[in-house]
């Protein structure tokens, strides 16, 4: 079988599950990109298998990896609204187009926890920019991580502690998917080997991101160990089945999907 393209993320948090990927050629080609493009990618043909937004499973005909996510119980910090003024008073909210799922998270909340409806406008993930022009920007990934939310005169609301608090259950925000038949059963085993391997290598993977850093180091480590969730079990799965009932609701997908995962 020919080697899997797969469309990686390339944020910090994606770091733990693709550990030692890119040193198996013979299984896959691997390529970074924003959540977004990856998703496109997938769509398109562009990859076989995408670590794609959640809510982008529901565009096509697709499978999960099993047992493997990016996620969150609770805080995640870095999917946020950073917000001039109390979120029940936001009356415009600029949207990072880096990943369509925290978007819709974003809609839903608004919907369906906060009851209030702004006007969303979406925007390249500046928060000086977004906020110049709106009263609250949801901004992603990495950049989230290092805005200082007082310095941007803003309050940060965390949006998986909000889904927490809406739903009880986790947020699934990305997960491996492609089309049935793009992976065999080593394929498979080896994503989740890796997904095994980064966890068990934390350490180091902080000190490579953060090299010479101590408290860098140190801050990614406790956000790749103590608030991100990397796998997908029953709690997770319920979560993301509920994420895709409310987007359904709301009209941001087009219809439910079963979760169908490969073999």
């Amino acid at each position: 079988m020919r080697p899997a393209r797969l469309g990686a993320v390339s944020y910090l948090n994606t770091k733990p599950l693709v550990r030692g990927l890119e040193s198996r050629p013979h299984l896959f080609d691997v390529r970074f990109d924003v959540p977004a493009i990856c998703a496109t990618l997938l769509h398109e043909g562009r990859v076989d298998v995408g670590l794609i937004p959640a809510i982008e499973y529901l565009r096509g005909d697709y499978r999960i990896v099993p047992g493997i996510a990016i996620g969150s119980d609770g805080m995640v910090d870095s999917v946020a609204i950073f917000s001039k003024v109390p979120i029940e008073r936001v009356q415009t909210l600029a949207l990072d187009i880096s990943s369509r799922t925290s978007v819709a998270l974003t809609r839903i909340l608004c919907a369906k926890h906060w009851g209030m409806a702004p006007a969303f406008t979406p925007a390249e993930p500046d928060v000086a920019r977004m906020l110049a022009r709106a009263d609250a920007a949801l901004v992603i990934g990495d950049p989230a991580l290092d805005i200082d939310a007082a310095r941007v005169g803003a309050t940060k609301i965390d949006l998986g502690e909000a889904w927490k608090a809406m739903t009880g259950l986790p947020f699934v925000y990305a997960a491996w998917t492609g089309r049935d038949g793009v992976l065999d059963q080593e394929q498979v085993a080896e994503l989740q080997a890796a997904r095994a391997r980064g966890e068990a290598e934390l350490d180091a993977i902080a000190r490579e991101t953060a090299p010479g850093d101590a408290a860098g180091a140190d801050k990614v480590l406790r956000y790749l160990r103590d608030t991100l969730r990397y796998g997908l079990g029953d709690r997770e799965i319920a979560g993301l089945e509920r994420f895709h009932e409310l987007a359904v609701d709301l009209g941001l997908a087009p219809a439910r999907r079963p979760l169908r995962f490969f073999p």
